[in-house]
């Protein structure tokens, strides 16, 4: 991202509608997974710091950050050293140590996401998962995803397709930000008719509308751990290790 989106992210992360309805959905699907007791978590991408206290709640963890101003800012919030790493070959992780890995929007931030998903299987434990998130449906492609460098939107079934290759079970994909999801649409769509610009929706909006619209988005914490959404502006998998297939690849 450019290093202007990172002082937003610092400045926004822990008011603004979107970071703290993400906060909300992830935190009710990590306390869902029955992870072990003082769980060894791993959040790559881990940006200015924002999930980090939430994450605390179910074990150590350990952030990875690519960007030295992300990381500076990060100590400056929660005296946290975060290390320098990138998708998908310097994570720098022992293989097999890892109950719980953590990406919030980064995937799509990755030119090699499927070598990247296989990366990340090297490190986690034989029942370990992985959350993440992504920004879904390539129409709504804008200058917001041009701002924020993204390679790429996800379909429902591109996502599926992306995890199962690089030898996963999916336990849960579903879309969120559903109740928001004609306003963000709309957002993204301007943003596309607009010929010049940067992209709407990266400050906080008013006190009133930015509370209203984190409610709705943070009500999803009470569906998304156990059903499926149908629609939404984003897509959040959880999954883990595919130990079937990954024995019919080596007896291949």
């Amino acid at each position: 991202m450019e290093l202007d989106a990172y002082r937003k992210m610092a400045a926004t992360e822990d008011g603004h509608w979107w970071f703290c309805g993400r906060r909300s959905i992830g935190e009710a699907v990590i306390r869902g997974l029955g992870l072990p007791k003082d769980a060894s978590i791993l959040e790559i991408g881990a940006g200015t710091g924002g999930n980090i206290a939430m994450l605390e709640k179910f074990g150590e963890v350990l952030a990875v950050e690519m960007s030295d101003l992300a990381r500076r800012i990060a100590w400056e919030k929660t005296g946290r050293e975060f290390l320098y790493g990138y998708l998908p070959h310097n994570i720098p992780v022992k293989p097999g140590s890892v109950d719980l890995i953590c990406l919030f929007d980064v995937l799509e931030h990755v030119a090699e996401d499927e070598t990247s998903l296989v990366a990340m299987r090297r490190l986690l434990k034989p029942n370990g998962k992985i959350v993440l998130t992504v920004p879904a449906h390539q129409w709504l492609w804008s200058t917001h995803d041009v701002d924020l460098h993204h390679h790429r939107r996800y379909s429902r079934a591109l996502l599926k397709e992306r995890i199962e290759r690089a030898g996963y079970r999916i336990d849960r994909l579903t879309y969120t930000n559903a109740a928001l999801f004609p306003v963000a649409a709309l957002a993204r769509l301007a943003d596309r008719l607009r010929s010049a610009g940067s992209a709407s929706g990266l400050g906080q909006p008013p006190a009133a509308v930015n509370a209203a619209m984190k409610a709705l988005f943070s009500a999803e914490s009470l569906i998304v751990p156990n059903a499926s959404l149908p629609f939404g502006v984003s897509l959040l998998a959880v999954f883990g290790r595919d130990e079937a297939a990954q024995d019919d690849r080596l007896a291949a």
